[in-house]
């Protein structure tokens, strides 16, 4: 049997990637939107819809998810590559990303993009500490399409958009994954114990 290298187990698990995401959050007057590809479905029960989503902790949006329990998750359609920039390629602790962008107030008070593919509103009901990020576990609490009223397109896949994002964007996107992932390397073992507030014993 061959022994794989980090590199191709990389490369193998990225076939685990979930479709490619925004996430909206909001605190306190401030709100951000940022990119994520590791959201899945949580639960089989339909009248128990959950949806679980890793945010890594350098992203500004992982304090305001976690500080108030809540958060926005938008599928995309495959066409939507400048929104994947905007969101995606800059952090929120130095502009508002959402600046001139269409979106409402949702049912939890936070930014729901008009264009998107469908959206799900979630209330944190769980959540996992990963070391370099934190698994939420979401119940949907609403759930909606994009401004057309109905699902319009193909999702994105993070497979897609690598494949066909524009060449121009390559380095920056590959310079941001190693910066990440560096992040990630020097913080994945401080794996710490973490009970979230609405289950604690009183």
């Amino acid at each position: 049997m061959p022994i794989l290298q980090p590199d191709q187990i990389y490369q193998l698990l990225r076939n685990l990637t979930s479709p490619v995401v925004a996430i909206t959050s909001a605190r306190g007057g401030t709100r951000n939107g940022m990119i994520a590809d590791s959201a899945v479905r949580a639960s089989i029960v339909p009248s128990i819809p959950r949806v679980s989503v890793y945010i890594h902790k350098f992203n500004y949006s992982h304090d305001l998810i976690f500080e108030t329990g809540r958060f926005v998750l938008h599928l995309l359609r495959d066409d939507q590559f400048e929104l994947i920039h905007r969101l995606g390629f800059a952090s929120g602790r130095t502009r508002d990303k959402l600046a001139g962008l269409p979106h409402r107030s949702g049912t939890l008070g936070l930014p729901v993009l008009d264009d998107c593919y469908a959206h799900f509103e979630c209330r944190v009901a769980n959540v996992m500490d990963t070391g370099s990020s934190t698994c939420f576990l979401g119940d949907v609490l609403d759930v909606g399409y994009g401004s057309a009223g109905q699902a319009v397109g193909s999702v994105m896949t993070a497979a897609y958009f690598r494949a066909n994002m524009p060449p121009e964007w390559r380095g920056e996107y590959e310079a941001l994954l190693r910066a990440a992932q560096q992040f990630a390397a020097e913080r994945s073992r401080d794996i710490r114990p973490v009970i979230w507030r609405s289950l604690e014993q009183p």
